[in-house]
């Protein structure tokens, strides 16, 4: 069965108050779809439902720490009673840190594991007998680039985010085996422009910023939205697919490269001062949250890579072939 057109969807989005959360809940209000808003900062959490309420469709926001099992099963109970259905449910939220492992707690890891993987399967829990009951249902799951292929200073959420693919894979093909009309999704954004960076954990001496390029959240928002009504396997979004290619066939030379001359440390350092507060255990001031981060200036709006080939899974696996054709000629070369 087809998923409805999103004017006539029940969609949850979960970390709906900021980023990419709450571009899509944005987007999708505005094209009429009913949007129920999930995350834990209640003033951030209505601020977002307000804004997204005034390009249209009905709004709801409900207070939900992802990381709470039994919250997120009572805001699912609470969407069903109200509306009757979900058609999409997209797991989104989630908290970030940057530093190295030695001066991590094991708390502080264990917590972005709760957030970012526990809170994809409690969700996936939640909606999921509702989807088997109606026969039908779109879950989309939000991993990232770094789910492919590791980085340093991101050791926890690198492995969160490899963890929210491996479980996205296997559910997926759980589902395609014994219930073929619930789809499963998975997204892969590179480096957005979100306040994720502002609100996250830090002992880098300075505040956190985006690998370059950055992308803006309302790419990542048109994936998630394009797959609520085509959903798709697996699209990248912004730059990443040639990455995961390099990463499957010589992930000795990439971490080579990302390590000459502190490439990879530096990528990640920019020039403002380091704030000790950061959103792991807690949210942090409603002025903080919002769609965008603090790289506006160098923000890219448009993604044609995302736009005329991660949308289309044909074109999506040439590029991938010729990624990889690519990566093998240009790994030949510097051998000579």
């Amino acid at each position: 069965m087809a998923p409805p057109p999103l004017s006539d969807q029940v969609i949850v989005i979960t970390g709906a108050s900021s980023g990419i959360g709450r571009a899509a809940a944005i987007d999708a209000a505005r094209a009429g779809a009913t949007v129920v808003l999930l995350a834990r900062n209640e003033q951030a959490l209505n601020e977002a439902c307000a804004e997204a309420a005034e390009g249209g469709g009905m709004t709801v926001p409900i207070v939900t720490d992802v990381g709470d099992r039994e919250a997120v099963e009572r805001a699912a109970q609470e969407v069903l009673a109200r509306f009757g259905r979900v058609d999409t449910w997209v797991n989104n939220a989630g908290v970030y840190a940057v530093a190295p492992v030695e001066r991590m707690t094991s708390e502080e890891m264990e917590q972005v594991i709760r957030v970012n993987v526990l809170g994809v399967i409690y969700g996936t829990k939640a909606v999921l007998p509702h989807f088997i009951e109606r026969g039908s249902g779109v879950l989309i799951n939000v991993s990232s680039v770094v789910g492919t292929r590791g980085t340093p200073l991101l050791a926890p959420y690198v492995a969160s985010k490899h963890a929210v693919k491996g479980f996205t894979e296997s559910f997926r093909m759980e589902m395609e085996r014994d219930h073929p009309g619930i789809a499963v999704c998975l997204i892969l954004p590179a480096s957005i422009n979100t306040p994720i960076f502002r609100h996250a954990l830090s002992r880098i001496g300075v505040h956190p910023r985006p690998f370059p390029p950055v992308w803006s959240p309302e790419i990542v928002s048109d994936a998630i939205l394009d797959c609520a009504v085509s959903p798709k396997r697996d699209v990248f979004v912004g730059m990443g697919r040639g990455m995961a290619a390099m990463e499957g066939m010589a992930p000795g030379i990439l971490d080579h490269v990302m390590l000459t001359g502190g490439a990879a440390y530096r990528a990640q350092e920019s020039d403002m001062p380091e704030d000790t507060r950061h959103n792991l255990f807690g949210p942090m001031p409603a002025e903080t949250y919002g769609v965008y981060g603090e790289w506006m200036d160098e923000m890219r709006e448009t993604s044609l890579g995302t736009k005329l080939i991660e949308l289309h899974p044909t074109r999506a696996k040439v590029l991938t072939a010729a990624a990889g054709a690519a990566a093998i000629v240009a790994f030949a070369r510097r051998g000579r």
